[in-house]
């Protein structure tokens, strides 16, 4: 018996294989990629259809959990920290999940998202946030489970759903107002030793500038209390390049005993070649 079974697991495999027909999913997977302030937001989610049958209360029972669509758990990301129902989520992928009932969704954001429909086995400390959210009746049947970014606001936005004669919407916020205020406060503030260091190397590659570079290196050297052996290489090699040879020099002596002291071979090695060009060793 097992033989048989056997056999016709490997026929029916074959066929999967070999099959040149192609027929759509019963509920269509579908991607929303949204921008809302500052924040990148990504749903992932299937659609079923209506079909002629009763929805909630009934293909979907009211008091249990949804999986919020079809086939493998619903999933959002944000590329930022985000707040919901008044608790902060990590910026990351959650599953969604829900609990309908007649008046009211209960809505999860569950941090296994790795899930076909519901998890195996649910886990209270898995729910970074759960939201309670009225009901609303739509004046027509809404045939495909759809998901929506409604009510855009630069701090934030409402996932909504709907489907059959039922809206439901999910406010969440987004630190849109932090996030431009900190880049505002940088840039006031002027560039760092970081923007100084990258915008002068830059100009080395490019064969730009280099009074330009050397201004810029010595600035971010001065802004940086220990510099590591590769930065003073880059800022003797800007030296170099802008005809200061002593001072180049003076810089890869630095180099290479902070290169040596690290036990940096390579460095040792391009410093040591570079003072053998600039005649001092």
């Amino acid at each position: 018996m097992k033989k048989i079974m056997l056999c016709l697991a490997v026929i029916g495999m074959s066929f999967s294989v070999n099959a040149q027909i192609k027929t759509p999913q019963p509920s269509l997977f579908s991607t929303i990629e949204q921008k809302v302030g500052l924040t990148d937001v990504t749903l992932e989610y299937s659609r079923p259809n209506m079909r002629g049958r009763t929805v909630f209360g009934d293909l979907i029972p009211y008091g249990q959990v949804w999986r919020l669509g079809a086939n493998e758990n619903t999933k959002i990301t944000f590329s930022t920290d985000v707040t919901v129902g008044g608790k902060t989520l990590k910026a990351g992928t959650y599953a969604l999940y829900a609990t309908p009932n007649d008046k009211s969704w209960d809505v999860f954001f569950y941090t296994d998202s790795n899930n076909w429909g519901n998890p195996e086995k649910w886990d209270d400390s898995k729910v970074a946030a759960k939201v309670s959210a009225e009901t609303y009746p739509l004046p027509m049947d809404i045939e495909t489970f759809t998901m929506s970014f409604d009510d855009l606001r630069s701090g934030g936005a409402t996932l909504g759903m709907m489907w059959a004669n039922v809206y439901v919407g999910v406010k969440f916020d987004v630190p849109t107002d932090k996030l431009v205020s900190s880049s505002i406060e940088k840039v006031m503030n002027g560039p760092d030793a970081g923007d100084y260091y990258n915008a002068a190397v830059y100009y080395l590659q490019e064969g730009k500038d280099m009074k330009k570079a050397k201004e810029w290196i010595d600035k971010a050297m001065a802004m940086t209390p220990k510099p590591m052996f590769y930065q003073l290489r880059q800022q003797s090699l800007i030296y170099a390049k802008a005809g200061d040879k002593k001072g180049a020099i003076e810089i890869a002596k630095k180099s290479l005993a902070a290169s040596e002291a690290a036990g940096n071979a390579d460095y040792v090695k391009m410093n040591k070649d570079s003072l053998k060009e600039w005649g001092a060793m």
